[in-house]
């Protein structure tokens, strides 16, 4: 299985356990790869601080006020934009293509205008990140 569906699927069982309110382990197909399971565990242990950065970013926007399916895109794009290294593997995605991934996901699976905003919330907390490491 490729990492990007891997990625989906972690955004689909942050979604169902989101809008559903369904534990995570309920939410995870039979065969959930180890990838998919360390990227929802990560999201949910850094919920959070990914939270709060959504509020800070998305300008005029409340986190409640963000479509549930969006919201679990932005948080898994951010978590494996920040932490990783954190996650299993050799070669964790580099920021931008983190970003990437989750524009392409909103493409796939959201309104015409939640590309643009996804972009816009990942890279702006990425320029910020760059910003205080120089």
């Amino acid at each position: 299985m490729l990492r990007t569906e891997q990625r989906r699927a972690a955004v689909w069982a942050l979604y169902q356990s989101d809008l559903l309110g369904r534990p995570l382990e309920e939410t995870f197909p039979r065969d959930v790869h180890e990838f998919t399971r360390a990227v929802v565990h990560l999201v949910r242990d850094r919920q959070p601080e990914l939270d709060e950065l959504i509020r800070e970013h998305a300008t005029g926007w409340s986190l409640e006020r963000i479509a549930p399916l969006e919201r679990s895109i932005l948080r898994v794009g951010m978590a494996e934009m920040l932490y990783g290294e954190e996650l299993p593997g050799e070669n964790p995605i580099p920021p931008e293509g983190a970003i990437d991934e989750a524009v392409e996901t909103a493409k796939r699976f959201c309104g015409a205008e939640a590309p643009a905003f996804v972009n816009g919330i990942l890279g702006a907390v990425l320029r910020e990140r760059e910003v205080r490491r120089t």
